[in-house]
C-alpha cells in the first residue's frame, strides 16, 4: 500500500475505532496531547485573557475619566477667567463712561465760566469804550436762548408821551414769550437804581399799548449798584449777573 492509501484508510477508519475502541481512543489521546492543550488549561487561558481585557478596560475608563476632569477644571477655569475678564471690562467701561460724563460736565463747566468771564469782561470793556451796549446785550441774549431754547425778540417803539424817559423817546426791551408766559428782560453790561425804575416803566409801557399782562421781569447784568437790589425786589424784578444763572423758563 501507498503512503496515500495509508491516510485515506485511517481517515476513514479512525472514526470507527475511536468510538467503539477505548484503548485506540486513549492512544489518540496521548499523541496528540503534545499538540493541543488540555481544556482546563486553554480556559484558564482565556480567563486570564478575559481578565486582562477587564484591567485594560478598567485602566482606560479611569484615564478617560481622569482627562474628564482635567477638562471639566480647565473648563471651570476658562470660565473664571473670561467672568474675570467680562466683569474688568465692565468695569473699566464704566470708568470711561465716568470719565467720559465728568470730562463733558468740566467742559461744559469751564463753557459756562468763559462765558461769564465774557460777560464781566464785556460788561467792563461796554463800561470804558471798549465794546458797544448792543454787542454786550446781543451776546447775552446769544446766552440765553442757547441756555433756554427761546427766542428773544427785541422791541423798539417809540414813546410819544414820554412815559418811559419823561420825554418822547425809543423805548427797546427784549421780549421772550415761551407756554403762554410773557417775559421782559433788561439785558445791560451795569445797571444802577435809575436804571431799575427806567426798566420797570418800560414794562409798564409795554403793558399798557400791548394789553398784555407781563409775568416776570428780568435784569441780567454782570455789574449791578447794590442799591438798584432793593429797587428791584420792592418792583418785582429778578436780578441775574449772569444769563445762566436764570431758572429754566418752562
Amino acid at each position: 500500500m501507498t503512503e496515500r492509501e495509508i491516510k485515506n484508510l485511517i481517515q476513514q477508519q479512525l472514526p470507527e475505532l475511536i468510538n467503539n475502541d477505548p484503548q485506540i481512543r486513549d492512544f489518540i489521546l496521548r499523541t496528540v496531547s503534545d499538540y493541543y492543550s488540555p481544556r482546563q488549561e486553554t480556559e484558564s487561558k482565556f480567563d486570564r485573557i478575559l481578565a486582562e481585557l477587564q484591567r485594560d478596560r478598567e485602566e482606560q475608563a479611569r484615564k478617560w475619566d481622569e482627562n474628564n476632569r482635567k477638562w471639566d477644571e480647565n473648563n471651570r477655569k476658562w470660565d473664571e477667567q473670561n467672568r474675570r475678564l467680562d466683569n474688568f471690562i465692565h468695569e473699566q467701561n464704566q470708568k470711561w463712561q465716568e470719565q467720559n460724563n465728568f470730562n463733558k460736565q468740566l467742559l461744559q463747566e469751564i463753557k459756562r465760566l468763559d462765558q461769564r468771564y465774557d460777560s464781566t469782561i464785556g460788561a467792563l470793556g461796554s463800561r470804558w469804550g471798549l465794546y458797544s451796549e448792543a454787542s454786550f446785550r446781543n451776546g447775552l441774549k446769544g446766552i440765553l436762548e442757547d441756555s433756554f431754547g427761546v427766542e428773544v425778540i427785541n422791541v423798539n417803539e417809540f414813546d410819544d408821551e414820554g412815559e418811559v424817559f419823561g420825554r418822547p423817546d425809543q423805548v427797546e426791551i427784549d421780549v421772550i414769550i415761551k407756554n403762554g408766559l410773557l417775559i421782559l428782560c433788561e439785558i445791560k453790561s451795569n445797571i444802577d437804581k435809575g436804571g431799575m425804575y427806567i426798566f420797570n416803566r418800560k414794562v409798564e409801557f409795554y403793558q399798557k399799548h400791548h394789553q398784555r399782562q407781563v409775568n416776570r421781569k428780568l435784569v441780567i447784568s454782570p455789574m449791578v449798584d447794590k442799591r438798584a437790589l432793593p429797587v428791584a425786589k420792592k418792583l418785582g424784578i429778578e436780578v441775574y449777573s449772569y444769563a445762566e444763572d436764570v431758572p429754566i423758563i418752562d
